[in-house]
C-alpha cells in the first residue's frame, strides 16, 4: 500500500516510478550519517579548537541547533514535493523554474567537489600510512571502487554504508572507552567538566558568530537524504524523518568526542601552529590508546572520508543529475536508468569521470577545493527557505496547511543563518560561487535562446 501511494504521489506531480524502492528508514539514516561522517571532528579538531578556543563541543551544539531550521524546511518539502531533485525541485515548484535550475545548479558545486575534496583528502592521509604508493593512485583506486559499488544498485550502496557506519562507530566507542579510562587515572588536570562548553575567560559573543560560521559548514550533507525520496519504501515522510534523526545523531557523537578529547587539554585553548592543530587529535589518540590506536584513528579517517563519504556523495550527486535531465534541464541522456540494477548508470560514471580529472588535477590543493565546497550548499540553502515561504504562505490554496511558525518563522531564521555564515566565507569561495552561477545563468539563457529558435523553426 506505501509503495502504491509513493507512486500515486510521484505521478501527481507528472513523473513515473523508474528508481527502484528498496530503501527503509533505517538505510536513510544510515544514508544521512555516513554522508556527514560520524567521526569527521578527528580531521578538523585541531582547526576548530583553535577558532572556539577550546569550546569545540559549544561550536556543534551551536551548528546543530543553526542547522535544524533548515532540516525543518528540507522536511515540509520532501512531503510537499517527493522527488529526487531535492532543492532543485523545490525551488522549481515553488519558486519558479528557472529560480529551480539556479538551484540545482549551486547544489551541482557543492555536490560535484565534494567526492574530489573527498578523494584528495583520503589519498593523501593514505600516502601518510603506505608512502611507496602515490597519492594519485590512492585517487584512482577510490574512485574506480566507489563507482563500482554504485552501479550494483541502491541496495548494494545501502549495504555498503552500513558497513562503513559500524566501522566509524567501532573506532568511536574505542576512543570513547580508553578516553574515559585515561580520564579515570589521570583525572581533568586541574580543569572543568563543563570548560569545553562554557569558558568564562574565553567566552564573547564575536566567538559565537565566529564558531558558528565553522560549526554550520560542519553539517553540510544531511540534506543529500532528500535526493534518495524516488527510492524510499513507506512514504515521503520518511526522508523528513530521516533527516532530523541524521543530523541529531550526528550532532551528539561531534558533541561527545569532542568534549572528551578537550578534557584531555586542560586549560589549553589553542594550537602553537598549523602542523600542531592538524594532528590534534592523532595526537591524543596516541595519548589515550597507544601509537597503535593512531594508526587505527588515521586509517578511519582516510577509508571513512575516501570511501564511505565519497560513495554516498557520488550516489547523491547522480541523482540530482538525473533529476535535472528528466525534466530536461540537462542532457536527456543523464536520466537513462539501468534496466535491471534500476540506477541511472551515465550520471554516476559522469559524476565518477569528474572527480576522477578534478581529483587528479587538485592533488594537494586540500584548501582550495575546501573553501569552494560549502557555498554551493549554502546558496541552495537559502533557496530551499525562500521555497518553503512561497509554497505554503502564498501559493497553497487551502489556508489550512499554513503553519506561520514552522513555514514563516523557521525558514526567515534559516535565512538568516545562513546569510551570515555566506558573508563570513572566504574570499576565494564568494567568488568561485559567483563565477559557477554566472555560468549557470549563461546556460539557462542559451537554452532559452536554442528554445525559442525551435519553436520558431
Amino acid at each position: 500500500m506505501a509503495s502504491q501511494n509513493d507512486e500515486e504521489a510521484l505521478a501527481a506531480l507528472g513523473y513515473r516510478q523508474e528508481l527502484r524502492r528498496g530503501l527503509s528508514l533505517r538505510d536513510l539514516l544510515v544514508y544521512g550519517m555516513v554522508f556527514m561522517v560520524p567521526t569527521a571532528p578527528f580531521a578538523i579538531f585541531g582547526s576548530v579548537f583553535n577558532a572556539a578556543h577550546g569550546m569545540v563541543p559549544l561550536t556543534y551544539l551551536l551548528g546543530w541547533l543553526a542547522m535544524l531550521f533548515t532540516a525543518l524546511s528540507y522536511r515540509e518539502m520532501s512531503v510537499a514535493f517527493p522527488v529526487a531533485g531535492s532543492v532543485y525541485a523545490y525551488a522549481g515548484r515553488a519558486l519558479h523554474p528557472h529560480l529551480g535550475f539556479l538551484a540545482g545548479w549551486a547544489l551541482l558545486l557543492d555536490y560535484l567537489l565534494i567526492p574530489t575534496l573527498l578523494y584528495v583528502i583520503g589519498a593523501q592521509a593514505m600516502a601518510n600510512v603506505l608512502p611507496a604508493i602515490p597519492v594519485w593512485l590512492w585517487v584512482m583506486v577510490f574512485v574506480v571502487f566507489n563507482t563500482w559499488i554504485n552501479l550494483r544498485g541502491i541496495e548494494t550502496t545501502a549495504r555498503a554504508n552500513k558497513a562503513f557506519l559500524y566501522g566509524q562507530l567501532l573506532v568511536l566507542g574505542g576512543f570513547v572507552v580508553l578516553t574515559l579510562h585515561y580520564l579515570g587515572g589521570h583525572g581533568l588536570g586541574g580543569g572543568h567538566w563543563w570548560t569545553p562548553f562554557y569558558n568564562p575567560a574565553a567566552f564573547s559573543p564575536a566567538l559565537i558568530f565566529n564558531a558558528l560560521s565553522i560549526a554550520v559548514l560542519s553539517f553540510l550533507g544531511f540534506d543529500a537524504v532528500s535526493t534518495l525520496a524516488e527510492e524510499v519504501r513507506g512514504g515521503s515522510r520518511m526522508v523528513g524523518k530521516a533527516t532530523l534523526l541524521a543530523l541529531s545523531l550526528i550532532a551528539s557523537l561531534f558533541i561527545l568526542q569532542t568534549w572528551l578529547a578537550a578534557l584531555l587539554l586542560p586549560g589549553q585553548t589553542g594550537f602553537a601552529n598549523e602542523s600542531a592543530a592538524n594532528n590534534a587529535f592523532y595526537g591524543l589518540a596516541e595519548q589515550v590508546g597507544g601509537d597503535g590506536f593512531r594508526i587505527v584513528v588515521a586509517l578511519t579517517v582516510a577509508l571513512g572520508t575516501a570511501i564511505g563519504n565519497a560513495l554516498v556523495a557520488q550516489a547523491a550527486t547522480s541523482r540530482l543529475l538525473y533529476s535535472m535531465a528528466r525534466d530536461g534541464r540537462l542532457p536527456r541522456r543523464l536520466a537513462i536508468i539501468h534496466p535491471v540494477r534500476q540506477v541511472p548508470q551515465l550520471a554516476v560514471l559522469l559524476v565518477a569521470g569528474v572527480s576522477l580529472v578534478l581529483g587528479l588535477g587538485f592533488v594537494g590543493k586540500i584548501a582550495l577545493l575546501s573553501s569552494l565546497v560549502n557555498m554551493g550548499g549554502l546558496i541552495a540553502f537559502m533557496l530551499l527557505h525562500l521555497a518553503v515561504m512561497a509554497h505554503f504562505l502564498w501559493r497553497q490554496p487551502s489556508a489550512g496547511t499554513r503553519r506561520w511558525g514552522l513555514h514563516g518563522l523557521v525558514p526567515l531564521a534559516g535565512l538568516l543563518i545562513i546569510g551570515d555564515v555566506m558573508l563570513s566565507a572566504d574570499t576565494t569561495a564568494q567568488l568561485g560561487a559567483v563565477l559557477w552561477l554566472g555560468l549557470g545563468l549563461v546556460l539557462l539563457i542559451l537554452r532559452r535562446a536554442g528554445a525559442r529558435g525551435n519553436d520558431q523553426g
